[in-house]
């Protein structure tokens, strides 16, 4: 794990410097590729000012929402798909259905039917997460080894013990890849749906910096915002999926 880490450190220092060095020499305009100090200078000035650490909490706290909502939704469809198989027919053709069509193709019409208001985005999120989130979870709900289903049966396991004490948990990496699937789909929409509305009751957050940078063409912005976005994003895949990962499916020896 050290060693991952040294890795990826080297990698990051050797592309900066790379980065640094096409800056530094001249072969691009630096209003149009700034070098890194202008980056960094233009973060820390809109952390220290507070602008950004707000915006940083408007999108934390609206991709959570969305997530959650999508969660709960996809492991109910995928649950009355797994027992009932009319119902799976039509969660099935709805998920082939809606599956493939890009949130941003359906912000029109929200943009129409709904506003351009919280509500929006989250459904533009929801949309997003909503169908891998079935789609892996029916996928370990169906791939769980048939021995489990006939100890379900010796024991004489009623649907709700079937669901929590083995059909859950023998599904878990699947659900587990199907979070970090949706966790980088719901940062995709909301950059994207921000972008398109806006913001949100005079607040919007890392879609509508990245938006206003662009707009006043302050290209060392963008790349700030940029930045944050994949720094929260290995954030949570290191310190979070992985930990999720290593107090369950790793330690039940599920996965390697």
């Amino acid at each position: 794990m050290k060693n991952k880490y040294r890795q990826r450190l080297l990698w990051l220092i050797i592309l900066a410097l790379i980065w640094q060095l096409i800056a530094s020499a001249g072969i691009f305009s630096a209003m149009i590729f700034p070098g890194l100090d202008q980056i960094f200078r233009s973060l820390i000035n809109s952390l220290s000012d507070g602008s950004l650490l707000k915006q940083i909490i408007f999108s934390f706290s609206i991709i959570l929402q969305g997530l959650f909502l999508a969660t709960v939704a996809a492991l109910l469809l995928a649950l009355i798909s797994y027992f009932s198989t009319t119902a799976a027919g039509l969660i099935e053709t709805l998920t082939a259905l809606a599956h493939p069509l890009p949130g941003i193709a359906l912000m029109p019409l929200i943009l129409i039917w709904f506003g351009s208001g919280k509500n929006a985005i989250l459904l533009v999120i929801i949309h997003s997460v909503l169908w891998p989130l079935i789609l892996n979870l029916s996928t370990g709900f169906n791939s769980i080894p048939e021995i489990y289903t006939l100890i379900a049966k010796n024991y004489r396991l009623n649907k709700i013990d079937f669901m929590f004490k083995i059909l859950i948990p023998a599904s878990l990496p699947y659900f587990i890849s199907g979070l970090k699937i949706s966790w980088a789909r719901s940062w995709r929409a909301l950059i994207s749906a921000e972008m398109l509305f806006g913001a949100v009751n005079s607040l919007g957050g890392l879609g509508w910096y990245i938006f206003q940078k662009r707009v006043f063409f302050d290209l060392p912005g963008v790349f700030a915002g940029i930045i944050v976005i994949i720094i929260i994003g290995v954030l949570v895949e290191d310190f979070v999926f992985k930990k999720i990962e290593k107090v369950t499916v790793k330690k039940w020896g599920m996965v390697k």
